[in-house]
């Protein structure tokens, strides 16, 4: 039986072990905290749950593409969903006025038709490009060979921009389409347009956010690989790889405990996977400095709301909010600016509540802005950082408060997180919410692959393929198939249909 070490615990580490578990290897996953599921993580305070990264997630109705999957990795009896809105999933709001994205293909395009008669007709265009990208994916097709990949190729090659403004006449209709990028930090001219279509295909189909909180999807997994007979570690962190003059032969942990390996696949951020290779020479220099100078995804600022009992009705949409009539270079802003823009949202404490216990607000911050702190430790940044994260709090609250008039006078309590916080829990360079940035001006040297020189080291998470739930798992299958052949994932997969 291999042996197969998995570096990190988020949902690619835990999806990638439960897989080669089920499919006769022997795993051992191996995470640095003490607990497992990296942005799949809850906290509690004062008795309220909040989510560090997993908020919603789309296409799990029976027969869709994340239902599909979900009972692939077993967990359609241990992760409760609650449908969010079907009229209004995300709302976007630009200028102050307010337009709702519904479920499903033919309602999304009346309700956008309502609000732009003259652009129905490309809305069409556009949804119907939308369904060909999506339908050139593995996990839509089930299938890993007959797809258009010219479609999806075409499609990686335009930014988001570029495609919108081809299709509408009307600029704030493509403001509109464009107001969901904090979901995937899209950047002007840069993000391509595959990554907008992915999202919205994903979303648009059904969405839900998860019953109790993300960390169900981590507990599940983690359970499954125990009952199978794999390894799940917590307070193990990996401070080396162990190399001989061909391959990868061991980890070794903090703690000084070996771990041998036939495989290892990594699900940290890359540059942190570079600096367990110090020793070893089968990773050139130049392919070092590529990854370690991949542009990396903005940082964020998050405000955690507890509410006061009975006072908020719960709102079963994602709040895009912005200042003025774009959504564009939020990430880019003075002290003055900030915040351009900001997304809020509540938690989901049981199946489609009454009222909120609690709520998160994010907003873009580049982490340039808490340099100063990084090497301090969590809790121990001292009275300057505190004070800084207070004074931010209070101006991202007033500009929520400016934008859904009564919020404030709910609010019981308030925590907050900077770039520094992800940079700690999750390791992510620069502190960055998806790690490594997608440019279609950087080329296959902007792309982090799943295979290295070391050819039983391959890589998995939201930097080689994208982020959210379904980018994860798309990489989980491509990395697993370099274990097991993918016509026998692909089949063990469509049978959970």
């Amino acid at each position: 039986m291999s042996k197969v070490i998995v570096i990190g615990s988020g949902l690619g580490g835990l999806s990638c072990g439960y897989i080669l578990q089920k499919n006769g290897f022997e795993v051992s996953v191996l995470e640095q905290g003490l607990q497992a599921g990296g942005c799949l993580q809850c906290f509690t305070r004062k008795g309220v749950r909040f989510e560090t990264g997993m908020h919603f997630i789309g296409s799990a109705l029976p027969g869709q593409t994340m239902d599909t999957m979900m009972r692939y990795l077993g967990m359609e009896d241990r992760v409760k969903l609650s449908p969010m809105d079907p009229k209004a999933y995300n709302i976007v709001s630009l200028d102050s006025q307010e337009f709702r994205f519904p479920v499903g293909r033919e309602a999304f395009i009346e309700q956008m038709g309502e609000y732009f008669p003259s652009q129905k007709d490309a809305l069409r265009r556009y949804v119907d490009i939308v369904d060909k990208i999506a339908a050139a994916s593995a996990l839509s097709s089930l299938c890993s060979q007959d797809r258009d990949m010219a479609a999806n190729t075409q499609y990686q090659l335009l930014p988001i921009n570029g495609v919108l403004d081809s299709l509408f006449s009307d600029p704030l209709l493509r403001n509109v389409l464009a107001g969901d990028l904090p979901l995937y930090s899209g950047e002007k001219d840069k993000t391509p347009f595959t990554q907008q279509a992915f999202i919205f295909d994903f979303y648009n189909q059904s969405s839900f956010r998860l019953e109790g909180g993300s960390d169900s999807i981590a507990k599940s997994l983690v359970s499954g690989i125990r009952e199978m007979g794999g390894e799940v570690l917590t307070g193990k962190k990996v401070v080396k790889i162990l190399c001989d003059e061909q391959k990868a032969t061991a980890v070794q942990t903090e703690d000084e405990s070996l771990y041998k390996a036939d495989w290892i696949i990594s699900t940290i951020h890359p540059s942190r996977l570079m600096e367990l290779l110090q020793d070893t020479k089968l990773i050139r220099p130049a392919f070092r400095n590529r990854i370690n100078s991949i542009p990396q995804t903005s940082g964020v600022f998050a405000v955690y709301l507890k509410f006061k009992d009975g006072r908020m009705p719960y709102l079963n949409s994602n709040y895009f909010g912005y200042k003025g009539s774009s959504p564009w270079d939020c990430e880019h802003y003075s002290l003055g600016e900030w915040p351009k823009g900001f997304l809020y949202m509540h938690m989901c404490h049981e199946r489609q509540p009454l009222w909120a216990k609690s709520a998160v607000v994010l907003s873009y911050m580049n982490m340039a802005e808490v340099e100063a702190w990084k090497g301090t430790r969590i809790g121990h940044r001292g009275e300057d950082y505190e004070r800084f994260k207070r004074e931010r709090a209070e101006i991202l609250l007033a500009e929520l408060e400016r934008q859904r008039p009564g919020t404030l006078e709910c609010v019981e309590d308030w925590w907050t997180s900077t770039p520094l916080t992800y940079l700690d829990y999750t390791g992510t360079e620069k502190g960055s919410m998806y790690g490594v940035a997608k440019d279609i001006n950087a080329g296959a040297a902007g792309r982090v692959p799943y295979r290295t020189k070391i050819p039983n080291l391959l890589l998995a998470g939201q930097n080689v393929n994208s982020h959210g739930m379904l980018g994860v798992i798309v990489g989980t299958v491509v990395t697993c198939a370099e274990l097991v052949p993918a016509a026998t994932l692909y089949s063990q997969i469509k049978k959970c249909r």
